[in-house]
C-alpha cells in the first residue's frame, strides 16, 4: 500500500522542515567548502529532489564522517540521510536500495608483492582504513588474516600507510586514484573487494518515510533522474545501480 503525503511528511518533515545528514568525507556525493553556502553534488541534489516532490523546504546538517551521521540516527538532528548501506547500520536505519555504486579497492606501495585483490588478505597485511567507514566496516567482517589498521579521517588513512609503511590502504577507487598521484610507483589493484552502496535511510520506525524513499528511488533509477544528477555534477567513478530485488 503507498503511504499518502500526509504521513510521508509527518515522517520527513515533522517540523516542516526535511532535514537531512550529509557525509561531507564522501567528496565524491557532496561539496561544502564554504560552510556559509548551500552545499552542492549529488547526494545534496537529490535530496532536493525529495523535498520538491513532498513539498516542504530542506535543511542540511553535515557530518565529518559517516560513523558520526550513523550514530545520531534517532538523535532527532536529522530525519532522513544518504550514506552507504551497511548491515551493521541497519540496525538503527532504515534504507532505500541502493541509487549509485562506488568500487573499493587497495593502493599498494611500490615494488609491492601483492598483485590482486585476493592477495591481500594474508597474515602479516596491514590495511589502511578510515575508521567507520562503509569498506571498514564490510573488511571488519570479511578479512579472515590481513590486519586493520583504523584512522579517523581518509586524510588520516593515507597519511598513516605512508607513515607505517602499511602494505595498503582500502577506499574508495576514484579516492585512491588522487592519492596514487602522490606516490610515485604506487598501484591501484584491479577489481574490487565491494562496491559501495550509496542509498537513502531515515531512523528505523519511520514505515510511511522508508516506503515512499524506497519507491522514490526505483523511480530515479528507472526515469533517469540519477543518472542526470550525477552528469550535471561531472563525477566520475560511480555507476547507477541497479533496479532492487
Amino acid at each position: 500500500m503507498t503511504p499518502s503525503l500526509d504521513s510521508v511528511r509527518a515522517e520527513l518533515a515533522p517540523q516542516g522542515t526535511l532535514k537531512v545528514g550529509l557525509n561531507l568525507a564522501n567528496f565524491l556525493l557532496v561539496s561544502m567548502k564554504d560552510p556559509s553556502l548551500a552545499p552542492t553534488g549529488i547526494a545534496p541534489d537529490l535530496a532536493r529532489e525529495v523535498a520538491r516532490e513532498i513539498g516542504v523546504p530542506i535543511e542540511f546538517f553535515p557530518y565529518a564522517t559517516p560513523g558520526e551521521m550513523a550514530d545520531a540516527a534517532h538523535s532527532g538532528v536529522w530525519n532522513m540521510a544518504l550514506l552507504a548501506v551497511e548491515p551493521a547500520r541497519q540496525n538503527v536505519i532504515d534504507f532505500s536500495a541502493p541509487y549509485l555504486e562506488i568500487e573499493a579497492t587497495y593502493l599498494v606501495p611500490a615494488n609491492s608483492p601483492l598483485q590482486h585483490i585476493e592477495d591481500v588478505d594474508r597474515t602479516g597485511v596491514r590495511i589502511s582504513v578510515m575508521h567507520k567507514s562503509a569498506y571498514d566496516l564490510y573488511l571488519s567482517r570479511s578479512l579472515k588474516h590481513a590486519q586493520l589498521v583504523q584512522a579517523a579521517s581518509m586524510d588520516a588513512s593515507f597519511d598513516q600507510f605512508v607513515a607505517q609503511g602499511l602494505e595498503a590502504l582500502s577506499g574508495l577507487r576514484p579516492h585512491l586514484v588522487q592519492e596514487q598521484a602522490k606516490l610515485p610507483g604506487s598501484r591501484i589493484l584491479d577489481g574490487r573487494f565491494t562496491a559501495i552502496g550509496q542509498a537513502i535511510g531515515v531512523p528505523k520506525g519511520g514505515s510511511a518515510a522508508a516506503a515512499f524513499l524506497r519507491d522514490f528511488v526505483e523511480r530515479a533509477k528507472a526515469s533517469g533522474l540519477v543518472a542526470q544528477i550525477i552528469e550535471r555534477n561531472g563525477v566520475q567513478g560511480v555507476t547507477v545501480a541497479g533496479p532492487a530485488t
